[in-house]
């Protein structure tokens, strides 16, 4: 589908990839002994009462009422010119709706929200139009005509996370509009009438696409508080307050788990067990991703239910209790996964998207754009991609130690640590393997 999704490989290193791959390990072991000897005491997700104010431009940007409306109505124009290309553009490769569905909307979600925290939740075309129609109808939005029940928390959006994730990697025709807008139209459906019945809370578990956008949105420099005002914090603080509840740990799992099953599709062996399995494609797919989610959250339990009986944690409340640690991880591995794909095929696709019918118009004034480089090497995005991931690995471990300092009694916090420690490099290295094995 589209372009590959990098153009960096093994071969492509400045240095060798056994050389890069016990870098990244000895970066995890060194960061665990710094740790344990330097970061005591919990340090993260605390009040942000004294955090500095952003500039006062920004800040009307980010709270005033009308600016708001600003983005809201950004979301609706930007909504209804992506259904031009869908309901009324040829189903050819030069629609641009794949692109702009799969890289432009999907994937840029990532630096979006990595700078300015959850974009979606303002950009949402649907909770636009849930709020507008319960203005007509004189309603509060937040009020359905039932409570959301507390137990169902994110499973939700993980399961709409899972969908997606299947239509982009396995579903048969998959940048065929007839797919996309199947999909969407069951997307919105949903979504709406979730709304209906629980009000616009339900975006905020169940939207697939906003909930990613928070989880990825809690590594922003920049946050709002409760009182509005919007401050810089610590990036690892507002990832540290995202507290355990119902579906958590299942979602951060189909996130990272997924990714990897991306790279995994890619590479040889894998291609070539496909083209010569009698199974149809569409089945071997499925079974690969739901093989590759349930190892990673295998590998996680297992981790952490040793890591909660070493640390003497109360039962059970270990998982959901590390799961935000994976978080980083999972982004490091988008970043490092969809780099070339967003640079490259979004500059294709933005360009597509100043004619979406196929006329020969230029309505945006992209439609002379070529496809440029823009410094990338495949010895720069290779390094890249190793680098990003063993930021995000570390990160993780730091999460979780700072977790596990609040969590375990303190004879017992290093060692229960340990499987943290031993998870993070098997993710580590499976990724590395999975990711350069194309």
């Amino acid at each position: 589908m589209l372009l590959a999704h990098g153009i960096g490989g093994r071969q492509d290193l400045p240095i060798p990839f056994s050389a890069a791959l016990t870098g990244a390990i000895l970066a995890l072991l060194v960061s665990f002994v710094a740790l344990g000897a330097l970061w005591r005491q919990p340090r993260l997700g605390g009040a942000l009462t004294g955090a500095r104010s952003l500039p006062t431009v920004i800040q009307t940007a980010v709270t005033a009422p009308a600016w708001r409306w600003v983005w809201r109505i950004a979301g609706l124009v930007a909504a209804a010119y992506f259904c031009i290309g869908l309901i009324f553009g040829p189903d050819r490769a030069d629609n641009p709706t794949a692109g702009a569905f799969y890289v432009l909307f999907w994937v840029g979600l990532v630096p979006l929200s990595l700078l300015f925290g959850p974009v979606w939740r303002g950009l949402n075309p649907l909770r636009t139009l849930h709020l507008l129609a319960c203005k007509g109808l004189g309603r509060d939005p937040e009020l359905g005509l039932r409570p959301m029940p507390a137990a169902l928390g994110y499973w939700p959006a993980c399961a709409g996370l899972f969908a997606f994730v299947w239509l982009e990697l396995v579903a048969p025709e998959r940048a065929t509009l007839p797919v996309i807008g199947a999909w969407l139209a069951a997307y919105t459906v949903l979504m709406l009438a979730g709304a209906v019945v629980f009000g616009s809370r339900w975006f905020d578990h169940a939207d697939p696409f906003e909930v990613y956008s928070d989880l990825v949105g809690r590594l922003a420099p920049v946050h709002r508080r409760r009182d509005g005002v919007a401050v810089w914090r610590n990036s690892l603080d507002g990832m540290a307050g995202l507290r355990p509840a119902p579906g958590l740990t299942a979602l951060v799992v189909v996130l990272l788990g997924s990714t990897m099953y991306d790279s995994l599709s890619n590479a040889p062996v894998w291609v070539r067990f496909v083209q010569e399995s009698a199974v149809p494609v569409p089945v071997t797919g499925t079974v690969g991703l739901v093989i590759v989610i349930g190892l990673v959250l295998t590998a996680y339990r297992a981790a952490t239910a040793l890591a909660g009986r070493w640390g003497a944690a109360e039962p059970g409340t270990t998982a959901g209790e590390i799961a935000h640690s994976i978080v980083p991880i999972a982004v490091g591995y988008v970043v490092a996964h969809y780099y070339t794909l967003f640079l490259l095929e979004g500059q294709r696709t933005i360009a597509l998207l100043s004619d979406p019918l196929d006329t020969g118009a230029d309505w945006l004034g992209t439609a002379g754009w070529t496809i440029q480089a823009l410094g990338t090497t495949p010895a720069g995005v290779a390094t890249l991609q190793v680098t990003v991931i063993v930021i995000g690995h570390v990160l993780g471990t730091v999460l979780a130690h700072d977790r596990a300092l609040a969590l375990f009694p303190r004879r017992t916090a290093v060692l229960g640590q340990v499987p943290l420690l031993v998870l993070m490099v098997v993710y580590t290295v499976v990724g590395l393997l999975l990711l350069f094995a194309a």
